[in-house]
C-alpha cells in the first residue's frame, strides 16, 4: 500500500484558498475592533460577534430576528445587505427603532458588502 504524503497547499488554513478576505470595523463599547473574515464563516454577523467579542445576552433568540438583544447600527453596508427581511422589520419597529442603518445582526450575512463598514454594537 502506497501512502500519499500531504503537500504544502492541503496543510494550509482554509483561508488561503481563494476566499476573499473581508474587512470591517466592529465598535463596542467605544472600543474599536478590527475584524478579518470570509463568506461562509459563520452564519451571521451575530455569531462572529458573540464568538468573537463575548457579549453576553448577545442573540438570545439564536437568530430567529424575534428578541433584538442583537441590534447594531450598520453604517457604509452595501448590496443585498441594505435589505430588511423575514422578521427585522417587524422586530425593530415594536423596539421602535426606524432608522435604515439600525438592524439586526443575526438578520446580516456575512458577505462582501460588509467590506470597509462600521458595525457599532447598541445598548438595548
Amino acid at each position: 500500500m502506497k501512502i500519499k504524503h500531504r503537500t504544502n497547499l492541503e496543510t494550509q488554513p482554509i483561508l488561503s484558498l481563494n476566499r476573499k478576505i473581508i474587512r470591517f470595523t466592529v465598535v463596542e463599547n467605544n472600543q474599536k475592533h478590527h475584524i478579518e473574515t470570509y463568506v461562509g464563516e459563520y452564519p451571521s454577523l451575530m455569531f462572529l460577534l458573540r464568538d468573537r467579542l463575548y457579549l453576553d445576552g448577545f442573540g438570545e433568540c439564536q437568530g430567529v430576528g424575534r428578541c433584538a438583544t442583537c441590534i447594531v447600527q450598520a453604517k457604509a453596508i452595501k448590496g443585498n445587505s441594505m435589505i430588511k427581511e423575514r422578521n427585522e422589520p417587524s422586530t425593530l419597529s415594536k423596539m421602535g427603532y426606524t432608522d435604515a442603518d439600525i438592524r439586526l445582526s443575526c438578520q446580516l450575512f456575512i458577505t462582501t458588502d460588509l467590506e470597509e463598514s462600521e458595525i457599532e454594537v447598541l445598548e438595548i
